[in-house]
């Protein structure tokens, strides 16, 4: 090797750690964000990172850019470990051409791709991209779509995470869109299709970036985003605890942790969770707390649909993904942004072996106009389709509500739930007693010389008829009535019973969610 040629791979390699330029990833450092390098070396285990392409750069020769060829072309690419798991990484440097995406870099980020899904371990995206680099033209809208395409066929495959940690507008959002999980950090970056500026001038509506996309609008209202971190550091650390639950591919199992809390740990608390009141609401999140390995629980869209509860907690040591009527929140009904978020994470925890947890206590879909006229019944016949679907082991808890065509969606033992448990204050009807006996004893009431007498003599009726569980266990509709006290337990001995389920489908190419 002549002397020539190590001094030109010194300068190419000394170029390429250095970005854009000082001044450059000061003005980064300034808008509170991280270096591209920093993040990466921040985000796997110390000194783990290895990167890839390092040399790669761009072929355009128009509008100057020969003249403009850093190492790297705008992207990071390569491997790190995280808790001594391997993963791949690609990470947009800002302060190159603003992390626009040409052909060159697409492909850096086409080929990382490609080895993730051959290697089976999962791809983090961190994004922090101006958009397609203008003077590629269609070459790099191109790459968007090569980028597409391998998100399409890594789904299901191998766990996808996308971190927003700038901007990420036009195009560029439907990559992010298509992976398994998407963070967003706050007052750095923003998500949207067309910007504040288009949208004053087609429809003259006056919008800033963070109210049109930022990381509060897509965590809370559009949905977009699972995660809203507070910054940079908040991000790495999220996504490095979100993949201590997920399974490095869709044959492998999610990684065990030994814990300390007894497996036949009894919450006598839990006896008074549910209040005596129907109509009283509580927070299910203290069930989840109480039953899961020294509590600890991973929240999945947490400021989204706040009627339904979706996350990861460990029993036993192993990763069960958790999907729970939250009581404390519009009584805790089904509605379109509920169905939707819950039909999304049970289908990701089917696809990577995280077995389902299903707590219970749902009143009914959401009544109304707006719901009717959104869709509610295909939005809502999502989540049962998803549930159904489901192959890995499920159990289902329910503690109160188990209403109409909600009680056969949220786990039931007819869409092929493996274990059903209900606590002595369960209701499993098709409707809740007011509303039964308006219906079924109208005349009556109608008649009577003292109708409301007689229409709450016909409640406590059929409360006491139906507000338990002990006919649908009579039915075997529930395989077992339980203390509130000893669910963590029972539901840690269903999942070891469980832990080798095999469900037949039939042979098909996919099916045909309801979109």
């Amino acid at each position: 090797m002549g002397q020539d040629f190590r001094e030109r791979l010194r300068k190419l390699e000394a170029a390429s750690l250095e970005g854009g330029g000082a001044e450059r990833v000061a003005r980064q450092h300034a808008a509170g964000k991280l270096t591209a390098r920093e993040r990466c070396e921040l985000l796997v285990d110390p000194g783990s990172f290895e990167e890839v392409d390092r040399l790669v750069m761009h072929r355009c020769h128009d509008f100057g850019m020969e003249e403009q060829r850093i190492p790297g072309d705008g992207v990071l690419t390569g491997f790190g470990r995280i808790e001594g798991r391997s993963v791949a990484i690609f990470a947009q440097d800002f302060t190159v051409f603003g992390g626009s995406l040409s052909e060159a870099h697409a492909e850096k980020i086409c080929k990382i791709m490609d080895l993730a899904l051959k290697f089976g371990i999962p791809v983090i995206g961190l994004n922090d991209s101006g958009g397609a680099r203008i003077q590629e033209g269609v070459v790099s809208l191109g790459g968007y779509a090569d980028i597409f395409l391998r998100n399409t066929i890594c789904s299901g495959v191998i766990p996808q995470i996308s971190a927003i940690m700038g901007p990420c507008a036009g195009g560029a959002v439907y990559s992010p869109a298509i992976t398994d999980f998407v963070f967003m950090t706050r007052g750095t970056s923003y998500m949207f299709v067309t910007g504040p500026e288009v949208i004053r001038t087609v429809t003259h509506e006056e919008v800033t970036m963070e109210r049109l996309g930022g990381a509060a609008t897509h965590s809370q209202i559009s949905g977009v985003a699972h995660f809203s971190c507070a910054d940079d550091l908040d991000t790495l650390r999220s996504i490095r605890r979100l993949l201590s639950f997920l399974p490095l591919n869709n044959a492998a199992d999610p990684p065990l942790r030994p814990t300390t809390d007894p497996l036949d740990r009894d919450d006598e608390s839990l006896d008074t969770l549910v209040p005596e009141d129907p109509n009283k609401p509580y927070d299910i999140k203290r069930l989840i707390h109480s039953v899961a390995d020294n509590g600890d629980f991973l929240e999945v869209h947490e400021h989204f649909a706040r009627n339904l509860v979706v996350g990861f907690l460990r029993l036993g040591g192993q990763p069960v993904g958790v999907v729970a009527n939250q009581p404390a929140h519009l009584a805790g009904v089904l509605d379109i942004n509920a169905s939707v978020k819950g039909a999304r994470f049970t289908r990701f925890c089917d696809a990577f072996n995280v077995p389902l947890l299903i707590l219970e206590d749902v009143p009914g879909f959401l009544p109304g106009v707006e719901q009717e006229h959104g869709g509610i019944i295909k939005h809502g016949a999502k989540l049962l389709y998803a549930l159904a679907e489901a192959t890995v082991p499920k159990i289902t808890v329910i503690t109160r509500k188990a209403y109409g065509g909600a009680y056969c969606v949220m786990g039931s033992k007819h869409i092929r739930t493996d274990f059903n448990f209900a606590y002595p204050t369960a209701e499993i009807a098709v409707m809740g007693p007011q509303g039964a006996v308006n219906i079924l004893y109208r005349r009556d009431i109608e008649r009577a010389a003292d109708p409301e007498g007689r229409r709450s003599q016909l409640v406590r009726e059929y409360t006491d008829k139906f507000a338990n569980p002990l006919v649908a266990a009579e039915r075997g509709f529930v395989d077992a009535v339980i203390q509130p006290r000893e669910t963590r337990r029972r539901v840690i001995g269903a999942l070891q019973l469980a832990a080798n389920k095999r469900d037949w489908m039939p042979p098909k190419k996919h099916g045909n969610i309801p979109l």
